[in-house]
Order: C-alpha cells, then structure tokens, then sequence
C-alpha cells in the first residue's frame, strides 16, 4: 500500500512538472523507471526504450527550433547549437533543476550507491519523457516540454567552436565514466622542425588522431578530430566519416560496457562484505 502511494506520489509529481495530464499513464511508469528497478523483468518495463525514441525527438525538435531562430549560421554552427543543447551536461542539469531526481524509480542495486549513477540517469529520463510525452499527445506535447524546458536556454554563442577541444571531449566522455588518452605514435622531421602525432583512446581502441608542432597541440587536434567524428561539430558527409563515427562510437559502447561491468563487480563485492 505505501509501495503504491509512492508510485502515485511521483507520478502526480511528474505530470505537474510537465504539465500533462498522461492518457496513458503506463506511458509516464515506464519513463521514470531506471534499469535497475527492472531487474528480472521485460526490457520494456524500464526507460531504455523510450529513451531511444525520445533522443531522436529531442533532436529533431531542437535542430528545427536552432534552424528557424538562426538563419545566418551555417550547418556546422547549428550542429553546435544542437549538441550544446542536448549534451549529457545540458540534459542532466536541466533535469536536477526541474526536479526528476525525486521522480525516478530506482532500484535496490542504485539505492545503496548513493545513486552515483544520477547524472546518466537525468539525462536518460529527460529523454524518455520526452517520447512519451510523443507518444501520449504528440509532437505538440513533446515540442511544448522542450520549449519550456531547454530551448530557452539556446544561444548563438553556442555555434562558437570551443577553444579548449581536450576538455570538451573529457567532459562528454566522462558523463559515461570513460576518460580519454592520448599517446604520442610519431615524430617526424628534423630536431629544429618537428611535427608531432596523437592519437586519442577510448578504452583499448583507437578513435582520432591529430597532427600538431608541440605536443600539446597534436593532442587538441586528436581531441578536436575525435569530435568532429563523434558529430560534436559537424555531421560526416561521406561514407568514411560514417564509417569512421561508427566506430568511435562502437569504441564508446565497449568502454560503457566495460565500466558497467566494474561497477556491477564492485557492487557485489560490497554485498559480499555486508552478507
């Protein structure tokens, strides 16, 4: 009976930070619920799944928003804007803000961790929440959220490339708990005229390399390629580019995983102390 209150509690909490009235409130259950409270259950009762569909929404609804407010800025800019916006920073502080930390289902696995997984978990559930707002009242519902939510927050300066590329990616990487590193793999020329070559690593894998005077500045471009291919900057227009984002990204996934498997080992390392 409490178990239930508490259910109608978030849920009522939810809907008024929305502002929506759900049809269907399994729609809401779902988007609210982490992976952890779904354990031995349908993929489908946790927000992975919405979360896939509501990323695409989010984007489509933001690129449409940045091409209509900024009719001067090439596609390269309004590629900035658009990951600006939707970066797990953005997703996540917007979230914490609104106050979906009180709203998410976690379950027990999370609850004894001080829910370290929180940032991820915003981000993750924005999302969600904005498939099924779709879902539930359409595009108009979802757009409206986004509107209120985060396209107030969108600015030109936006488009401007970062002038620091290494920490740009650092921070993007790490919303996932991956840190990227570089290796110097090549000098050439001469001692008086060296050009140096990094290449950046996610995990055991390879995903850009970058060509500098110093070292320093070999890194930056390695940094800068890494996201350029990974669509931080501009989208790839042939098929290298797709192929060479694809695994990046793959690269990205394994790492994920990897890190994933960590924290599961050290959890059950921690429950074996406890027993």
């Amino acid at each position: 009976m409490q178990e239930q209150s508490e259910h109608t509690e978030k849920l009522d909490k939810a809907e008024k930070i929305l502002g929506h009235e759900f049809s269907d409130r399994s729609l809401l259950l779902t988007a609210l619920t982490h992976p952890s409270a779904a354990e031995g259950h349908s993929i489908s009762d946790s927000y992975e799944r919405l979360e896939f569909l509501g990323d695409s929404i989010l984007g489509a609804i933001v690129s449409y928003e940045a091409y209509h407010a900024y009719p001067n800025l090439d596609e390269g800019g309004l590629t900035r804007i658009k990951v600006s916006l939707v970066s797990g920073a953005s997703l996540s502080e917007v979230g914490k803000e609104l106050g979906l930390a009180d709203c998410i289902f976690f379950g027990s696995s999370e609850r004894g961790t001080g829910r370290r997984g929180l940032h991820s978990a915003l981000e993750n559930v924005y999302e969600s929440l904005v498939a099924s707002l779709f879902l539930d009242g359409g595009i108009n519902a979802a757009a409206s959220f986004v509107k209120r939510t985060l396209i107030v927050r969108m600015s030109e300066d936006m488009a401007k490339e970062p002038e620091n590329p290494k920490s740009v990616l650092q921070e993007r990487l790490q919303e996932d708990g991956i840190t990227p590193t570089y290796r110097l793999v090549e000098t050439q020329g001469p001692p008086h005229d060296r050009t140096f070559v990094t290449q950046v690593f996610v995990g055991v894998k390879s995903i850009a390399k970058g060509v500098g005077r110093t070292k320093k500045e070999s890194e930056s471009q390695a940094a800068k390629s890494a996201l350029e291919i990974l669509g931080s900057f501009f989208e790839g227009k042939d098929s290298t580019d797709k192929k060479r984002r694809a695994e990046a990204k793959a690269a990205i996934k394994a790492a994920k995983a990897e890190e994933k498997a960590r924290r599961q080992a050290e959890q059950k390392a921690r429950k074996k102390k406890q027993q």
